[in-house]
């Protein structure tokens, strides 16, 4: 769980982040959640944008996505969201700077 210090944090970092991928009409499939996981595993934040044709809204899919990944959703705006999920082996966002 993080704080809202850190969300604060982690917030104005992804302001400059670009998207890394994008959910269409199929959903929250197995190929998506791997990979996100792909990408978060190097960054530990990523930024999701929800295409128009998507049966779902970027809230739903951002709390879709977190649960099957176990990470913390950061931020959800319009149809783009933003999830965290920490780097255990080789932490990178360091919160105590």
């Amino acid at each position: 769980m993080i704080t809202s210090k850190q969300r604060a944090k982690l917030r104005s970092m992804a302001n400059t982040l670009d998207t890394v991928m994008q959910i269409g009409k199929g959903g929250i499939t197995e190929s998506v959640v791997k990979q996100a996981e792909e990408a978060i595993s190097n960054k530990e934040l990523i930024k999701v944008r929800v295409l128009e044709s998507a049966l779902l809204s970027a809230r739903e899919a951002c709390e879709a996505l977190c649960a099957e990944m176990n990470a913390e959703p950061v931020q959800c705006i319009g149809s783009r969201f933003v999830i965290f999920k920490r780097n255990e082996k080789k932490p990178v966002i360091d919160f105590d700077a």
